[in-house]
């Protein structure tokens, strides 16, 4: 495959050894999940809130730097990393984390649950990426307007808070109006399903779930597994657990005490609650199905990158 239709930022281009990032998981990503990412050549990233303060987080960030460095130092050429920020009244910790996020220049910033131009303003002061999650085009317009530097499209059927809409759909749409990066998030597991978002317009591909499953996620040993045995018949989408439309593994929402079939949406979104929720409750994306083991980062990583050259490959050989 040639160029993509729009390049990507200077600060990305020829940094990547697959065009994928792995997605910041609440309570999931933590530096080794993202060191060893950035260390296949796959743009890892972590949100802030997975450390209960501002100075705890600015702990993660001397200890990804630092192991990032190094292997810089032994010859190697590491992807960026990225930190989510939480665009939302209810964080209180907004101001402070974002604030040690200029200071400390993270190369890439994804905000979510608000797209507010003082914030993209802040990060490019110091010559930083906005990514921006969007589910419709209203609020791809409004991220556009306020100047990011990616959509990241989350389409029907992905992990955490997600659309509804297909990509089919949503991706040409906010390619009409935006004519930088644009990402797409939605049930992508495999090297196979990068080169299809590749195809479909998308300069990045988005990857959660998968990444739940892996040796170096922080996330508990009966979630991995729950995704190893689960398929898409097993993901719930609903307000009832956050406040905000998300997807669900079905058996932990049992096992937490509720009915998956009777949720409620809360009043309102609160992020100290969800907190709570989320540590029983545990997100997936409805391609669980195509997870069937719990390998390291490196080895799914490798594996994502010769499914991928040979998805292409394969695509290139199709006629009619």
């Amino acid at each position: 495959m040639g160029e993509p239709a729009v390049p990507l930022p200077a600060t990305l281009k020829g940094r990547l050894a697959l065009p994928a990032i792995a997605a910041p998981m609440f309570l999931v990503s933590g530096p080794d999940l993202v060191v060893e990412a950035c260390r296949a050549g796959i743009l890892g990233t972590f949100p802030a809130l997975n450390q209960r303060s501002t100075e705890a987080y600015g702990a993660w960030l001397d200890e990804i730097e630092g192991r990032l460095a190094a292997l810089a130092a032994e010859g190697a050429r590491p992807a960026p990393f990225g930190v989510n920020l939480i665009v939302h009244p209810s964080n209180t910790r907004l101001e402070a984390d974002l604030r040690l996020t200029v200071a400390r220049k993270v190369p890439l910033v994804i905000t979510s649950l608000g797209a507010v131009k003082e914030v993209v303003d802040a990060v490019h002061a110091y010559g930083g990426l906005v990514f921006h999650d969007v589910i419709n085009i209203r609020h791809g317009r409004k991220a556009a307007g306020a100047g990011v530097d990616g959509l990241i499209a989350v389409c029907a059927g992905a992990g955490g808070h997600a659309g509804t809409l297909s990509p089919f759909a949503l991706i040409p749409e906010l390619r009409s109006f935006f004519d930088k990066t644009i990402i797409l998030s939605g049930a992508i597991s495999t090297g196979a399903q990068i080169a299809a978002a590749r195809l479909l317009g998308a300069d990045l591909a988005y990857l959660g779930t998968r990444f739940i499953a892996t040796r170096e996620a922080l996330s508990d040993p009966g979630y991995k597994q729950m995704i190893v045995d689960a398929h898409a018949g097993d993901i719930v989408y609903t307000p009832g657990i956050s406040g905000v439309d998300a997807n669900f593994l079905r058996p932990s929402i049992a096992a937490a005490g509720l009915d998956p079939d009777q949720l409620k949406r809360p009043e309102k979104l609160d992020m100290g609650k969800e907190a709570r929720a989320w540590k029983d409750v545990w997100s997936a994306g409805q391609g669980v199905g195509s997870i069937t083991d719990v390998p390291t980062v490196a080895d799914l990583s490798a594996r994502l990158f010769a499914d991928y050259r040979a998805a292409l490959a394969q695509a290139a050989a199709l006629s009619l």
